[in-house]
């Protein structure tokens, strides 16, 4: 016999007990992170290791700046630095502009921009405040989901943002930023909290400051970016956290594959359409 807390318990019901309990489970299903740090590291060492880039090819209008951040169409720049360029423009005609070079964008074939663009940033500033958001918001985030739903909130808010700069930004325009990750990050956290019956009023208040940023920032910041990564991160929180525990499994992952698909198609019609 084996002691337990209330009285004493055969070895063979010890072990049946044992099978059936999912050891290390986190709450909505996710492996428990032994280090819910370190996903979070690595991004930041990403998001540097490519701000570093950057900074090193000439800045946001630089070579590698303008490679990755995300243009829905492309612009016709000027070549100096300046980030200066010529209003509906395309390739062919940017082709004989003195002094001017096309910048591919999503529709003329730079389709890895739905998501470098989250890992791109050209300003200190802009790094370190998105980079000091992810420091605080990741560690909790992954505690709670696992790492594996973690990264699905963050790379799915990060195409979601992209998806709705394709649609809702200028043609020629273009964005970067991890902005649009930290905005589902935040929308996740609020549907966690809800739901576990947390105090979802401090998310909705940061949630809020970060509108009222985004609203006074003008046309520096891209509020389509945000708007979609926060709608994004809702989504797919909703899917890895609402359905009932016995039908997570079923739910969760097909849910997320399933927003990916409609985000992936969103971009390639928006695509289409802009060729």
């Amino acid at each position: 016999m084996v002691p337990a807390s209330v009285g004493v318990q055969c070895p063979d019901c010890v072990h049946a007990g044992a099978r059936a309990t999912r050891q290390g489970e986190g709450p909505y299903g996710g492996r428990r992170s032994v280090k819910p740090q370190l996903t979070t590291f690595t991004l930041l060492g990403v998001n540097l290791a490519v701000y570093l880039l950057v900074l090193l090819s000439g800045g946001g209008y630089g070579t590698w700046g303008v490679r990755l951040s995300i243009s829905p169409w492309g612009s016709c720049l000027v070549n100096d630095g300046s980030g200066r360029y010529y209003p509906g423009v395309g390739e062919q005609a940017c082709s004989v502009v003195e002094g001017a070079y096309w910048a591919a964008g999503v529709a003329t074939g730079a389709w890895w921009q739905v998501l470098t663009s989250a890992f791109t940033h050209a300003e200190l500033i802009h790094l370190g405040a998105n980079m000091l958001a992810l420091y605080f918001l990741g560690p909790p985030l992954e505690q709670v989901l696992g790492r594996a739903r973690f990264l699905a909130v963050y790379l799915v808010s990060a195409l979601a943002a992209s998806a709705a700069v394709m649609w809702l930004a200028a043609p020629d325009s273009s964005a970067l930023g991890a902005s649009g990750a930290i905005f589902g990050m935040l929308g996740a956290l609020l549907v966690i909290a809800r739901k576990s019956g947390g105090n979802y009023q401090t998310i909705l208040m940061w949630l809020g400051i970060n509108v009222v940023i985004t609203v006074v920032g003008g046309a520096g910041i891209s509020w389509q970016g945000h708007l979609g990564g926060l709608l994004g991160g809702l989504a797919t929180a909703a899917v890895l956290v609402l359905p009932p525990r016995l039908r997570r499994d079923r739910w969760q992952w097909p849910g997320v594959a399933a927003l990916t698909a409609a985000l992936l198609v969103a971009i390639a019609v928006r695509a289409m359409m802009l060729q």
